[in-house]
């Protein structure tokens, strides 16, 4: 499946975030080690078609395509390991090196166990869901420039803002409503200095604490984390309804030649 005609735009936009840069100095972690029981796809659901390529194609595309990644560790079971080199690397043109690491029975579990498998001698990490097909290189880029660019930071998320009112329920009893203007939903990627996120993951163990987010991690052990606003595209694909979504968006990009693109310049894969 040929890909081309990433926009100018979107290139210069890319090239301006990582100016000052002196290279590469970002491992991605992409997690991919879910089953997919809300989706319903036996198979998982990073396998299952996406305009022409398996899901989790276009998440590893949009970080080979990103400039400031040096390389990156694919979380998954090591009975879908051959699966993913296979029916998902095979067919990509990439210029990053890949590894793999096992994944664990939770998220957390998973992201520990790619952090410990990242080569040394990079000082950011990139955390990603392998089921956000539609992120944008030039997301990905302004996160990891926040966090380079202030040494006070321990990291910055993805995340947009809430547009839901949002309710505190115990039981079925709403108990109260937070000011919606404070609230931000969460995405991926995340990115952090790559010794905080580790010590956040151990210190987790230690204190039995378990988190849906590594951000929450890395708050508990007094890190300071900025959000980075993102787009609502950013889709994570949890229910058959997600991926129609996905298809129609991705689609449009494809039918305009990438503009607005998920890749970085272009390429085949």
């Amino acid at each position: 499946m040929n890909i081309s005609g990433a926009c100018t735009q979107t290139k210069n936009s890319c090239a301006q975030v990582v100016e000052k840069n002196n290279g590469p100095d970002t491992v991605a972690v992409i997690v991919a080690g879910g089953i997919g029981e809300r989706f319903g796809y036996p198979g998982g659901k990073q396998f299952i078609d996406l305009c022409g390529l398996p899901l989790m194609s276009w998440s590893i595309l949009a970080f080979d395509h990103a400039p400031s990644i040096a390389y990156v560790v694919i979380a998954c079971s090591p009975e879908k390991a051959d699966a993913v080199r296979e029916s998902v690397l095979s067919g990509l043109k990439l210029h990053k090196p890949i590894t793999f690491a096992a994944s664990g029975k939770t998220r957390q579990a998973s992201v520990y166990s790619a952090l410990k498998a990242t080569p040394r001698g990079f000082d950011l990490v990139a955390v990603h869901d392998a089921v956000r097909p539609l992120i944008e290189v030039e997301t990905i880029e302004r996160v990891i420039s926040r966090v380079r660019s202030d040494a006070a930071l321990a990291g910055a998320i993805c995340a947009t803002r809430a547009v839901d009112t949002l309710k505190r329920v115990e039981g079925s009893t709403i108990v109260s409503t937070p000011d919606r203007s404070f609230l931000w939903a969460a995405q991926t990627p995340q990115v952090f200095r790559k010794k905080i996120l580790i010590e956040a993951h151990e210190r987790a163990l230690q204190e039995r604490i378990a988190a849906t987010d590594d951000s929450s991690l890395v708050e508990h052990l007094g890190g300071v984390v900025e959000v980075v606003e993102s787009s609502n595209d950013n889709i994570k694909v949890t229910y058959p309804s997600d991926l129609t979504i996905c298809e129609a968006l991705l689609g449009k990009h494809l039918m305009d030649g990438a503009d607005s693109c998920i890749l970085f310049d272009g390429g085949e894969a």
